[in-house]
Formats: C-alpha cells, sequence, structure tokens
C-alpha cells in the first residue's frame, strides 16, 4: 500500500564534480536538481531533515584502493541522514516515521525500507542519531572497548577532544571508570568546553607548542590509552607517554587527510619494544555488532547526565560543502550537522 504526501519544491543532491589534489575547493562539487523517482515494493522516500559531514568523506573523493568504495564522479555522495518518510511502500517503515540512513547528500532520498533504521525524536533530537547516539557514539565506544580494552584506572589521552567522536571518547572512557582524561583541542574555547562542559580531567591547545611536553605535563606518569583522530604529532608524542602495556586504537589521521606526500611516521616506535605497547588501526563498520550493547548504556548514560554533545550546525544543502570542509580545518566543535 502506498501513502503519500504532496512535494513543494525541486529537491536537489550534492555530487562530486572532480577529485580533489591536496585541500578541496568548492570547485571540487556541483550542486544540481535531482529526479524523484517512483518508489518499487519495499522502498520509501525520505524527506531529510539532518545530514552528517565527516572526516573520512575525504578518502571517499580519492579513487585509490581503500576501505570503502570511492565516490563515484557526477553522482551524489553518499553519508548518515536523518529525515521524515513521505511516501513507503512497505509495511515496516509508515509515512511520519523518522529514519537514519545513508543517503545524505541530497534533500530526498529514495531507499530500500530495509537499509533505514526507525529512530524516535521523543527520545532524542534527529541530529543525535548523527552523533552520539549513532556512528560517532559508537566508533568512540569500539574503540575504547574493544581495540584499547579499556580497564579501570586506565589514564586515556584522546587528540581532537572536541571533536565529534573525541568528544564522546573522553565522556565514554570515564564512565567506564578511567582514572583520568585528557585532551588535546585547537582553540582555548575548545579546551574549556572539554574540560569544563564534558568533564575531562586535563586538556591543552596543540597550537600553544609542542604536543609532547604539553601531554608529559598533562600525564606526568604517563597515558595507558591514546585514541588517534589526528595522527602525527599526537601519535609521537603518544607513544612516548605511553605505559607498560598501553594501547593505541588508531581511529583517524585528519592532519595527514589532504597531504601530497606522505607523512613521516613516528620516529620513537622502538618505545613499544620497551613498554610492549600495541598500536591497532580500526574501522567502526567491523562494530556493528556492539550497537545494541552500546545503546543500552549509552542510554542509561544519558539518562543519568553522564552523556552530553555540542552540536554545530550549518544550513541550507548549499551550505554543505562549506560545512565539510569546516570539519577538515576543525571548524567544529562536537559533531557538524546540516539542516537541510
Amino acid at each position: 500500500m502506498s501513502d503519500s504526501t504532496q512535494q513543494t519544491t525541486a529537491p536537489r543532491e550534492v555530487r562530486l564534480a572532480s577529485r580533489p589534489v591536496g585541500w578541496p575547493t568548492q570547485e571540487n562539487f556541483n550542486l544540481v536538481t535531482s529526479e524523484i523517482a517512483e518508489l518499487a515494493d519495499g522502498e520509501i522516500r525520505v524527506r531529510n531533515e539532518v545530514m552528517s559531514v565527516d572526516p573520512y568523506m575525504r578518502g571517499r573523493m580519492s579513487d585509490a584502493k581503500s576501505y570503502a568504495a570511492p565516490y563515484e564522479l557526477d553522482e551524489a555522495m553518499t553519508g548518515a541522514a536523518v529525515g521524515v518518510v513521505e511516501e513507503s511502500r512497505s509495511d515496516k517503515v509508515s509515512v511520519g516515521d523518522y529514519v537514519l540512513h545513508g543517503l545524505g547528500w541530497r534533500e530526498l532520498a529514495v531507499l530500500p525500507a530495509a537499509e533505514a533504521r526507525v529512530v524516535d525524536t521523543s527520545v532524542a533530537s534527529a541530529s543525535a542519531y548523527l552523533g552520539m547516539l549513532g556512528m560517532t557514539g559508537l566508533t568512540a565506544y569500539a574503540g575504547l572497548t574493544r581495540i584499547a580494552q579499556i580497564k579501570e584506572g586506565d589514564v586515556v589521552f584522546v587528540s581532537g577532544a572536541a571533536g565529534a567522536v573525541g568528544s564522546m571518547v573522553g565522556q565514554i572512557a570515564k564512565a567506564l571508570g578511567a582514572s583520568r582524561v585528557i585532551g588535546s583541542a585547537g582553540s582555548a574555547d575548545k579546551v574549556a568546553h572539554v574540560v569544563d562542559d564534558l568533564g575531562f580531567d586535563a586538556a591543552f591547545n596543540y597550537k600553544d607548542g609542542p604536543v609532547a611536553p604539553q601531554l608529559k605535563e598533562a600525564a606526568p606518569e604517563g597515558i595507558d590509552i591514546y585514541f588517534d583522530n589526528v595522527g602525527g604529532e599526537h601519535l609521537e608524542a603518544a607513544v612516548g607517554s605511553l605505559r607498560e602495556g598501553g594501547r593505541i586504537a588508531v581511529c583517524g589521521m585528519i592532519s595527514v587527510y589532504n597531504d601530497t606526500e606522505a607523512a613521516p611516521g613516528p620516529r620513537n616506535l622502538a618505545r613499544l619494544i620497551q613498554t610492549r605497547g600495541t598500536i591497532q588501526g580500526f574501522l567502526v563498520g567491523d562494530h556493528w555488532d556492539l550497537g545494541g550493547e552500546f545503546a543500552q548504556k549509552a542510554g542509561g548514560w544519558l539518562s543519568e547526565g553522564n552523556l552530553t554533545a555540542r552540536e554545530t550546525f550549518v544550513d541550507g544543502i548549499d551550505n554543505s560543502v562549506d560545512a565539510f570542509l569546516g570539519v577538515l580545518k576543525g571548524a567544529n566543535t562536537g559533531k557538524m550537522v546540516v539542516r537541510l
């Protein structure tokens, strides 16, 4: 059975026009009017209300071999979005439901209902399902529990602590019993936010000077876990501060995403021999099985006031590329969200 509501405006979508070399620019993208497809059985039409822009998307703009297929030229890009169902030919999803799905970068999405998850916007905002209750929060949880194997009493350092994932890492680490949580961020305001609003024990501005001495001051006895969102100098400093049996979970390396030549690796990796330390990269896509466990715990932390998130909003699909470029430059505090 098909239900529908009236379309009012021609929907638009953002397509990759050319592959960036170095920093992306507006010229690499096109904003175009999209077709309104007829629904097949089992499909839904969703009017997107919020969409996510994330650092990992930079890698998909390249055609180099990677863990995810590259975006195709002259086709709409993809990413997480939440919207309201305007038409449904599925008995699993109803008109008026809010759903989380993977066809962002467009105002209107048509997709199989099986590829969308109904979310409850009376419990949390639609944008929360892009951030702390979505892939962002699960990334932090999986990295801490499965990759870094956090234990009560651990000292945890996270780079990019005011960003979407980093802000979740610090709060979840505290909720899981870390004795001390330290973050780095790129401005005095972000440092204050990390400590005053998110409850980190200490934070520093990496732009104030070299990372290693600032980390040493914040964690004079060393760290047990480093959650890496930045790479580069941060990673080398963390290796230098690692205690015996320390673990490094590599989630991202935003400092090198736009480099045109390979960045040199840490110069002190021999310390891993002394500390018996480990470094392991991970992708959240390998850990969807933790989703139910995380959702249950996150719900409890939310109700107890132990989990909060700041969001940076940009309005309009015509400003979505600016929002994405802002993420690469650290313009966001917390999750960057585009309201459509």
